[in-house]
């Protein structure tokens, strides 16, 4: 039976932080509009800043959605799931908001992260997400799966680009300053990375 928590206790970090894989969801007020849905790794992109408050590396992309729906209404909802051990899934629904390269708190928030994530190439924002509610459920149906290694893939690709061929792949793909629905989405051109 699924729980309510007033907080991300030790418990709730701990099945956070095991966990190889999360998705974020977000959509726009247009009844019309796409819900976004994404799947986020990379090993050590996620943190728990304190009890009711977590954020992501947001890393370039085909796509910038999660951006642009937070940008216009500032709904998103977090979840992970048990792939090995006990059945649990786990959401935390918020409110989030994109930190841009150039706002005052990026320095802060990025020391928060591991330093190989913290510095790696195509890093473009860091979502802030603060939970309205944390809620869980059974996870009974979801099947075992083994996680073999993190794919190096995205992160071979974007750390070969200098600052200046990240920032010209962000504004040549198509949905990066604007969403699939026409919202603003990633500030271009790209803010630089502060020194």
């Amino acid at each position: 039976m699924g729980q309510t928590y007033e907080l991300l206790d030790d418990r709730l970090r701990a099945f956070i932080q095991a966990q190889r894989i999360f998705f974020v969801a977000s959509a726009p007020l247009s009844a019309q509009g796409r819900i976004n849905l994404s799947p986020k790794g990379r090993d050590g992109s996620l943190t728990v800043l304190d009890e009711r408050t977590v954020a992501y590396l947001d890393f370039g992309g085909s796509h910038a959605e999660t951006i642009a729906h937070l940008r216009e209404n500032g709904r998103i909802t977090l979840m992970w799931c048990a792939f090995d051990g006990p059945p649990k899934i786990l959401r935390v629904h918020g409110e989030g908001e994109p930190v841009f390269r150039d706002d005052p708190r990026w320095g802060e928030l990025l020391s928060r992260f591991p330093a190989e994530q913290a510095t790696a190439g195509g890093l473009r924002a860091i979502i802030v997400v603060r939970a309205r509610t944390i809620s869980d459920s059974c996870g009974y149906a979801v099947p075992f799966m083994e996680y073999q290694e993190e794919r190096d893939l995205h992160t071979r690709y974007f750390d070969r680009k200098t600052e200046e061929e990240f920032a010209a792949y962000c504004e040549q793909k198509t949905h990066n300053g604007t969403s699939i629905d026409g919202l603003p989405a990633l500030p271009l051109p790209l803010p630089p990375l502060p020194r």
